[in-house]
């Protein structure tokens, strides 16, 4: 059975309204069902860098500690900034040996603490996944290379473009065929895929609910039935959704069906 876990996590942004992302968190958690979800009381103070590159370095350490108690089989992770799935994957059931990450973003999140303009660890939320960066919060060991594939990702910092590269990247335009998805993930060999989507790899258009909307991005439909399809071949390890930052419970209302719809394509 399906499981969520809400993670109101915003400590990791570099947004000005960052604690939006534990509104976005709620108001998702409203529409699942309470049986099979767990919201997790994490630490809502800034917290401390502790001699780091990376801003409220303290309490990413111990939402992670949470995280790590609940993550079990077949868990979708709700809310918070982009950096809640370095957490879950560092405790995920079975490891990540077999295992190939689909990252659905309009940004790399390939910065180090050494790169990062900001020191936000969402921003160096992937490269993490790699085993790179501060050491307290990188996977070790990281997961390959050849086990990335990113979608939708159109809004990149110059130092990281050519970090990009080794990875298999899919353009929205790619995602008009569902299979390519698919293709893409079965030839890194992997048995299991996580899926980790960042709302804002979605439309402005169609989504708002968002610190840093990029244009020409993806719509709910395209993206729901590339992973539906996904699904259909290999079994989901989990997912991720997070980003979500509405700006007024009118605009929260005004976007949950389209986040309702991507849950129901990672559950």
């Amino acid at each position: 059975m399906v499981r969520f876990l809400v993670v109101p996590q915003w400590q990791g942004s570099p947004a000005p309204r960052a604690m939006l992302l534990v509104d976005g968190a709620s108001a998702v958690a409203g529409d699942l069902p309470r049986s099979a979800t767990t919201v997790l009381d994490v630490p809502v103070e800034a917290g401390e860098s502790l001699g780091t590159g990376v801003r409220r370095l303290s309490a990413l350490l111990r939402t992670r500690e949470l995280v790590g108690t609940h993550i079990a089989a077949d868990t979708v992770v709700i809310g918070g900034d982009c950096s809640v799935t370095v957490a879950a994957l560092d405790a995920l059931p079975g490891g990540t040996d077999d295992l190939a990450v689909v990252w659905c973003d309009a940004h790399a999140d390939m910065h180090t603490p050494e790169t990062s303009p900001s020191g936000a660890f969402s921003g160096m939320a992937l490269r993490a996944l790699l085993g790179d960066g501060e050491e307290q919060l990188a996977l070790s060991p990281g997961i390959t290379r050849d086990r990335i594939v990113t979608v939708g990702m159109r809004n990149l910092d110059d130092a990281e473009v050519e970090q990009i590269a080794p990875f298999t990247n899919l353009s929205v335009a790619d995602l008009d065929d569902p299979d390519s998805l698919v293709a893409a993930v079965r030839a890194t060999g992997a048995r299991r895929v996580w899926v980790h989507i960042d709302v804002d790899v979605l439309d402005p258009a169609d989504f708002s609910g968002v610190s840093s909307p990029a244009p020409f991005g993806l719509s709910p439909s395209a993206l729901s039935t590339a992973i539906r399809r996904l699904r259909e071949e290999l079994p989901l390890a989990g997912a991720t959704i997070a980003g979500f930052a509405p700006r007024s419970p009118v605009d929260a209302v005004d976007d949950l069906g389209a986040l309702l719809r991507l849950v129901g394509a990672v559950a």
